[in-house]
């Protein structure tokens, strides 16, 4: 099983990895934590080159937004899981997860100000309304780009799709350890 989960900010695209993951015991690796190395971000070639290697292998569950990788990650998919919930659903999961960090109930390296929240010019909530008008007309191409290479496009609407859709994939057994990333 080969899968990429991506979708807007805010959709729960690494939750439902890490969901999937502890499921079905296959590994899960987000394209954040290889693009943003301790030394900074890497230059594309080598991201392209590390998203690859995880790639290469038989089983594995790839969360991210890079479209740049198409050919490495989502052409290499079995299934290709789009979360593309409407622009209130968004807004209100980008904001409950700033109140659970607030309130100290989350524990994030990336913590939510505020200000990083709702009101910079380049705030998470501003940021996901610019990317839900520009990216999803460029999402529905690519995943029928995808989809000719043999990839199956599963587009999620709602939460709740993505919880039944979730809760059909088949459990590991139970001496199957889990192998994050």
């Amino acid at each position: 099983m080969k899968i990429t989960v991506f979708g807007l900010p805010g959709t729960g695209k690494s939750t439902l990895a890490r969901s999937l993951s502890a499921r079905t015991g296959i590994p899960a690796i987000s394209l954040d934590a290889i693009l943003f190395s301790p030394g900074g971000p890497l230059p594309l070639e080598e991201f392209r080159a590390e998203a690859g290697r995880v790639t290469a292998g038989r089983s594995w569950i790839v969360e991210g937004n890079y479209s740049k990788l198409a050919d490495v990650v989502w052409h290499r998919a079995d299934t290709l899981v789009w979360l593309d919930y409407c622009l209130p659903v968004i807004a209100w999961r980008i904001t409950a997860r700033f109140l659970r960090q607030a309130a100290g109930r989350e524990a994030n390296p990336n913590r939510l100000t505020f200000r990083r929240t709702f009101t910079a010019r380049t705030s998470v909530l501003r940021n996901a309304v610019r990317k839900y008008r520009k990216n999803r007309p460029r999402y529905t191409r690519q995943t029928a780009e995808a989809s000719a290479h043999g990839v199956l496009v599963l587009r999620l609407r709602s939460p709740r799709q993505t919880r039944c859709w979730l809760h059909s994939q088949p459990v590991a057994a139970e001496d199957q350890p889990v192998r994050n990333t």
